[in-house]
């Protein structure tokens, strides 16, 4: 691969990944859906998940029917990516979020910290996640 053409990938990795953010704080499921491809997981098993979720559609109604009631605010940071192939690249996210429960949900406040740990492919004219798995170094809760 090009240079030019690796670094330009790297971007769209990079432009993926903040929209997968801004979906996820503005509750927009179409929009998250766009960013992962057709057979995406989801694997928060090391984090807050039971089981990893399967699928674009799955994901994206897994991910804001957890989120009903709670106000979230998503960074990423240090984007380490490589990419692997034409079509493939693996990346790096450093993260923090933080998320406030409407009144009587199970806590009132939690501030975490970790890595997206992902896989990303060339899907459709757009790189998009196949693999988003999430690793907490750290995490404040408020009950």
């Amino acid at each position: 691969m090009e240079t030019t053409d690796r670094l330009l990938a790297i971007e769209q990795i990079k432009q993926t990944k903040a929209r997968y953010f801004r979906f996820i704080d503005t509750k927009d499921r179409d929009g998250l859906a766009s960013v992962f491809s057709a057979d995406a997981v989801l694997d928060h098993t090391d984090a807050e998940m039971d089981e990893p979720v399967h699928g674009r559609d799955a994901i994206a109604d897994f991910i804001t029917g957890v989120l009903v009631g709670v106000t979230t605010v998503h960074h990423g940071h240090m984007a380490e990516i490589e990419i692997t192939s034409p079509s493939t690249a693996r990346a790096i996210f450093a993260m923090e979020d933080k998320l406030w429960w409407d009144a009587g949900g199970p806590i009132t406040f939690m501030h975490g910290y970790g890595h997206y740990h992902e896989e990303y492919v060339f899907e459709g004219g757009a790189w998009c996640i196949s693999l988003n798995r999430l690793t907490r170094l750290r995490v404040d809760r408020e009950f």
